[in-house]
């Protein structure tokens, strides 16, 4: 019985063995994929940002947001200081704060952020001489844009030149043979 036991253990070693070579296969190349993935993982856990501290009082948070919606990232520029987390939109935001604390009103801020940084910053600028080809650029650009479509369709149509007798005989001759 043991010969035959002997003699059983190297056919399961064997198979084993046939089992273990894909496994080894899928561990050589599994297992530095799932590393790889793992430290990206951690590498993009560290470098997430924190969610923006909210003051004490939420009266005053919501006062901030307010404010910051109509105010534009100058960094992001499609994006008000309060959807932006670019550092300076930030510290915007803290400003805002920090100006409300004191006690000023949300014209004042509006009217300091203007000051300091232009119309740029009004996320809706108004209407005035220094900001009529921001508002109206658009349709003028559209008004080019549909001239520029009229002479062309214009120049189209004037460009076929009517048919020679000839080539119209021939035109009615292959219509004619079309619906026989």
């Amino acid at each position: 019985m043991r010969d035959g036991a002997r003699s059983a253990r190297p056919a399961l070693g064997r198979r084993r063995a046939a089992v273990s070579a894909p496994r080894g296969w899928l561990h050589g190349w599994l297992a530095p994929l799932l590393l790889a993935l793992g430290c990206a993982m951690a590498a993009t856990l560290a470098a997430a940002q924190t969610a923006r501290p909210l003051a004490d009082d939420p009266v005053l948070e919501a006062q901030v947001m307010r404010i910051a919606e109509e105010l534009r990232c100058l960094v992001c520029q499609n994006e008000t200081i309060a959807a932006s987390q670019a550092d300076l939109a930030v510290d915007l935001r803290q400003q805002i704060r920090l100006k409300l604390q004191q006690g000023q009103s949300r014209e004042q801020i509006v009217d300091f952020m203007t000051q300091r940084y232009g119309d740029f910053v009004l996320y809706k600028p108004p209407l005035k001489a220094s900001t009529w080809l921001l508002w109206g650029g658009p349709f003028v650009l559209l008004g080019i844009a549909l001239i520029a479509l009229a002479v062309n369709i214009r120049r189209r149509r004037s460009s076929a030149a009517p048919l020679q007798a000839d080539e119209s005989e021939r035109l009615r001759r292959l219509l004619d043979q079309d619906k026989s």
